[in-house]
């Protein structure tokens, strides 16, 4: 629906015709504006026009003189002449989103189609079928982005007319199909896609043994390369026809069916998914793919890699069966599907895609096993591989409620974990999700489930990953690990295959356990944020009491609130654990436990059960007890934190402790990094003694980061030392990149040395061009540029990308740099998104003003991120030789940003009116 209304004002908001006659027609007829009218009328506007519109105007009322000839008020009047001309989506209006209305029931849908390798292109044939829902449907609409539509036919009645435009494919029909009717329309296509479908193919500076194409539905991308209705809270079984050359391998959903040769040079490969699935999960990936197989009952579970990978493929797959068989008794639900393929993709957009029975991957996911543990794609792999229960076989109806998809995954990779590492590996995943990714995120208002976002993509992002994760892991601790289980069983299948909201998952938990669970979901996912605790601790001896306080000092205002939940204390009185259960609900509480004896280690939530922020106020005797107690790993994770904090010379001998002898590796690397904090010559000592001891790759990593971090006459040479004893790759980078520090000859040559060296996907090289960056040393352009000509490709995309970054940099300051000016510029039309961003954002860092009118060509491109990176290089070249005042500048990026939505808007409304037209005059 378009809504015409007042200049700049998003309908349902206030007309023109709202506000004071008088003076609104003075201003249309005389183009009086002036900031007293403005201010009064913000108060009344809607908050698109208030906080966007009105500083735009005033900025204008202020210095739009030395801009240009007109007047203010005559140029803020015709850009308000052209803002009423321009309309307004109402999906924009209301800034809540939710399911739209299924129209029909979609049953199945057929993708038949052709891909050209050469030309980037795809053609086919889409047929739907499905069947009316609530009314009679005469026009039928699909999501459909730029797609070309040659002919579509229906099998129940004639098709009249179909319009393609660029968002949409409409077909009308000659007469209505009625509810519960079967119809299938076949839709003849084909498109260029730059999204939904991607080509890796030689053109595009790919190996050509490595070609490939891939498709990515997740959030509404599928529209790109078919006609479909695109949004999760639609199901239909699938069924995928590929042609592509002989030699080619074809994935997609669900079972293969077989395979027919089209003539000399194609063959068709034919895929069947015959439970309903969401739209997004629907994938295709064709090209020259190496094969590994493995078996978990009968269900086959497949590796698929490119040819150029397939040496190391092997690392990446090996607990593929174990995490199945696994999750098939921790979920109490078999694996619901007849296989599970996964594949890997260059330059994947994303970690990993859960797409139906077959997973996308980064190539990332391959790893050398010089790198011994550092690198794992166990987490991936089970995140991933949840997902086929978890946001495939029940779906979130929208995107509000992703954290059902994501944080299951993301939880379950946690209790993947503990199931082959044990409890101490899972809870310091959620330790790290928590302290690194949830608790870091104070002033961030929104919820777990929360639909006022702009565009889906806001959704992926803590709220839904950790936050979710941590949920259902409270949800675990609160009802036990069986009751939990056996909701979890109920919820799958209660909810097989269909969509879900969070309230469904509620009502299978309030059923099984009996518990109201309002209250917890209101507070953890139906409003934002976490309790910061601030807790003290006194033994009162005369009464033989211990005394716990605790505060909840979270803001209560704008939407924070004060949160319940239950949790326990601990004490060890004489090595005896003494547990007291207690509820935290007040802003401030008092708990008082009768114990024997003064106790030598009290913990608050010692089994890690609440997601907060908690600042524990006990004696460095309290804490020197808990770093030792080899029974609380979480605990001893806090006290190194409280040790790292004291830096007293205690604290150096009890991390020397902890980071030479406990059990677990986090403990050891929390240890590392509270001597880091201590920084003095005997804690770096006692790190320097430790590096060449730590059997476990993950500790030593940590200890020589915090080696190499520390900036002092000692350090080059303990980095040389490193370079020549340590053999790991993903070691020797850390501290080839501290190197960036130091300016000498012996840096130098170490630097020269790493940028010639060879290593999988180019780590050591990529290591030392970080070390250039940081010494920003123009001396170092030649050897570069060189580097990046001759071995540009053995660099991952995003490694070449840095380079180029590089070069710019620290070419920068030269006064004569039109050679780098010249190759950046070959590289602004890569195919490559990675790298022709890279180029572009580059050209901004050189600091070339000859660079601007080559990248404002690329401003209004189609791609975001090649779009994004031309505004932020232009802004610094713009910043960095103003040629106006500040005031100006920012204007003119606003002024050329309202061009260039006008100019789009105006084409919208200029296609509507042409086909009105053409229909009135039909």
């Amino acid at each position: 629906m378009w809504a015409r209304t007042c200049p700049g004002i998003l309908a349902p908001g206030p007309a023109l015709a709202d506000h004071d006659p008088t003076s609104l027609m003075k201003i249309r007829e005389t183009g009086i504006l002036n900031r007293g009218w403005l201010n009064s009328l913000h108060g009344d506007l809607p908050w698109t026009f208030g906080t966007v519109m009105k500083k735009l105007l005033l900025s204008l009322l202020a210095i739009l003189p030395l801009v240009t000839s007109l007047s203010a008020e005559e140029t803020i009047c015709r850009y308000c002449e052209q803002w009423h001309q321009m309309p307004f989506s109402t999906d924009l209006e209301g800034k809540y989103h939710y399911a739209p209305d299924r129209q029909v029931d979609v049953q199945h849908i057929r993708i038949d189609v052709t891909p050209d390798f050469a030309k980037r292109t795809v053609s086919g044939t889409t047929s739907i079928t499905a069947s009316p829902i609530a009314k009679p449907v005469s026009l039928l609409r699909l999501d459909a982005k730029n797609l070309r539509v040659s002919d579509v036919r229906c099998d129940k009645v004639e098709v009249t007319d179909f319009v393609s435009t660029r968002e949409e494919l409409k077909i009308l029909l000659a007469k209505p199909i009625s509810p519960g009717s079967k119809f299938t329309v076949h839709i003849d296509h084909s498109a260029q896609p730059t999204a939904g479908l991607y080509f890796r193919t030689p053109e595009m500076g790919y190996p050509e043994s490595d070609t490939h194409i891939w498709t990515q539905g997740e959030t509404h991308e599928s529209r790109h390369w078919y006609p479909c209705f695109d949004y999760p809270n639609e199901r239909s079984s699938s069924e995928v026809i590929c042609h592509v050359p002989l030699d080619m391998t074809v994935l997609s959903n669900g079972k293969r069916m077989g395979e027919a040769t089209d003539g000399k040079r194609l063959k068709s490969v034919h895929w069947l998914h015959e439970k309903p699935h969401a739209n997004y999960l629907i994938c295709l990936v064709a090209g020259y793919l190496d094969k590994q197989q493995k078996l978990h009952r009968d269900i086959p579970l497949g590796f698929y890699t490119q040819p150029t990978l397939s040496k190391q493929a092997a690392n990446s797959f090996r607990d593929t069966a174990d995490i199945m068989a696994f999750y098939e008794e921790e979920i109490g639900v078999l694996f619901p599907w007849p296989k599970y393929d996964q594949v890997t993709i260059l330059d994947f957009v994303a970690g990993g895609m859960e797409n139906t029975t077959l997973t996308t991957l980064t190539s990332n996911t391959i790893f050398d096993t010089a790198t011994e543990n550092i690198r794992s794609t166990q987490n991936l792999d089970a995140h991933e591989m949840a997902h086929q229960w978890f946001g495939d076989y029940v779906t979130c109806k929208d995107w509000s409620h992703l954290w059902l998809n994501e944080g299951f995954a993301t939880f379950y990779t946690h209790l993947y974990q503990g199931h082959k590492f044990g409890r101490d590996a899972m809870l310091y995943g959620l330790h790290q999700d928590a302290t690194n990714r949830v608790l870091t995120q104070t002033s961030d208002k929104r919820p777990i489930v929360f639909n006022g976002y702009s565009n889906p993509g806001e959704q992926f992002d803590y709220r839904s990953y950790p936050k979710g994760s941590w949920v259902l892991h409270m949800l675990r601790c609160q009802l036990g690990p069986e009751l939990y289980r056996k909701c979890i069983t109920s919820y799958l299948e209660a909810h097989a295959l269909s969509s879900v909201v969070s309230d469904d998952l509620r009502q299978v938990i309030e059923q099984h356990s009996g518990q109201p669970m309002d209250r917890f979901f209101d507070q953890w996912v139906y409003h934002p944020r976490h309790p910061d605790l601030k807790v003290s601790y006194e033994w009162m001896p005369k009464e033989g009491l211990a005394k716990v306080t605790v505060k909840q000092t979270q803001s209560t205002e704008n939407g924070g609130r004060l949160f319940q939940f239950p949790t326990k204390l601990r004490f060890i009185v004489d090595r005896i654990v003494v547990d007291h259960d207690i509820e935290i609900k007040e802003t401030e509480e008092d708990f008082y436990v009768a114990l024997d004896s003064q106790p030598s280690i009290v913990r608050f939530d010692p089994e890690y059960t609440v997601l907060a922020d908690i600042t524990f106020d006990k004696s460095d005797e309290l804490f020197k007890a808990q770093i030792a107690n080899q029974d609380d790993m979480i605990g001893r994770l806090r006290a190194c934190d409280h040790w790292g904090a004291r830096k007293t010379n205690e604290s150096t001998n009890l991390l020397d402790v902890a980071l030479n002898s406990d059990a677990f590796y986090g403990v050891r690397i929390a240890a590392a990094k509270a001597l880091d904090k201590i920084d003095s010559d005997d804690a770096y000592e006692v790190l320097q003694q430790s590096w060449k001891l730590q059997d476990d790759a993950r500790v030593r990593l940590a200890v020589i980061k915090q080696i190499t971090d520390r900036f002092d006459e000692q350090t080059p040479a303990r980095i040389a030392e490193i370079l020549d004893t340590e053999k790991n790759p993903a070691i020797q980078a850390v501290a080839i990149r501290a190197l960036g520090r130091y300016s000498g000859e012996s840096s130098r040559e170490s630097i020269t040395k790493f940028l010639a060296a060879s290593s999988f996907r180019n780590e050591l090289t990529v290591a030392a061009i970080s070390a250039i960056s940081d010494l920003n040393d123009p001396l170092y352009k030649d050897l570069l540029l060189n580097t990046l000509q001759q071995r540009e490709s053995e660099f991952t995309s995003s490694g070449f990308g840095s380079g180029l970054q590089t070069l710019a940099k620290i070419s920068s300051a030269l006064d004569e740099k039109s050679d780098i000016r010249k190759f950046l510029l070959g590289y602004v039309n890569n195919p490559k998104t990675t790298i022709r961003s890279a180029a572009i954002s580059a050209l901004g860092t050189l600091d070339d003003p000859q660079a601007v009118s080559v990248l404002e060509s690329f401003v209004d491109s189609e791609n975001t991120r090649v779009s994004k990176a031309a505004e932020r290089a232009i802004g610094k070249l713009r910043e960095s030789k103003p040629a106006a005042p500040k005031e100006v500048i920012e204007l003119r990026k606003e002024i050329a940003e309202m061009k260039r939505e006008s100019e789009k808007t105006q084409k919208d409304l200029k296609e509507l009116r042409d086909l009105l037209q053409a229909k009135i005059e039909s």
